[in-house]
């Protein structure tokens, strides 16, 4: 075999296995790539774990209210993950819809929402966290909300009648909020005293209401 068929036969055997080892990288690669995209989901609290560094930022610590979105939503005037301000949603609270897309405003719902805009917009509140859980499904922080008088407001909003002890999520102030609205719904407190079946969230639909 003359000495340039040889250099050809050398260099297709180095193509090949050159070919393999890309073919073999290839799938490689692409495991590593969704697992970095996995992990930079998992810190912007895509899948409603808590992204590390919430504790140390927000636990405990005093904020302005920016901005109130609803009865039991607003933003803190703090940066958060690609955005200029951090929205928070109020743990162990549920209150009636008022901006939800493709739902009408529900029976006491800007009512709340103006409860909630009165005792918080640019005021400076503290914010207390779970540590098992700082984010819901959509990124938003889940916060206990500590008022300027020292009132915790999720804990007022269920006394007060302005939102429903929201059962669907664990927390450790379940049992309390429960009994609260236990509370004012015999009062008829805020939303308890006109509520009808049909304004009832789905996860209180068999809830019988007191007639006088």
């Amino acid at each position: 075999m003359s000495k340039s068929g040889a250099r050809r036969k050398k260099l297709s055997s180095a193509q090949r296995r050159a070919g393999y080892a890309i073919r073999r990288g290839i799938p490689v690669a692409i495991v590593l790539a969704v697992m970095a995209a996995i992990f930079i989901a998992d810190r912007a609290g895509v899948f409603g774990v808590a992204p590390q560094g919430d504790m140390e930022k927000y636990h405990d610590r005093e904020f302005r209210v920016a901005r109130t979105i609803d009865g039991d939503t607003i933003d803190l005037d703090v940066p958060d993950v690609n955005h200029r301000t951090t929205r928070v949603r109020f743990w162990g609270v549920d209150t009636p819809e008022t901006l939800k897309r493709n739902t009408p405003i529900q029976h006491f719902g800007p009512e709340a929402s103006a409860f909630t805009k009165k005792v918080t917009l640019g005021k400076t509140v503290r914010v207390l966290l779970d540590p098992a859980r700082t984010r819901d499904r959509y990124g938003r922080l889940l916060a206990y909300i500590i008022l300027p008088d020292g009132r915790m407001l999720n804990r007022v909003l269920v006394a007060e009648g302005y939102g429903y002890s929201d059962p669907r999520f664990e927390h450790r102030f379940l049992r309390e909020f429960r009994n609260l609205q236990k509370k004012a719904k015999s009062s008829r407190a805020g939303l308890w005293k006109r509520v009808r079946k049909e304004d009832l969230p789905y996860y209180y639909s068999n809830l019988r209401l007191a007639t006088r």
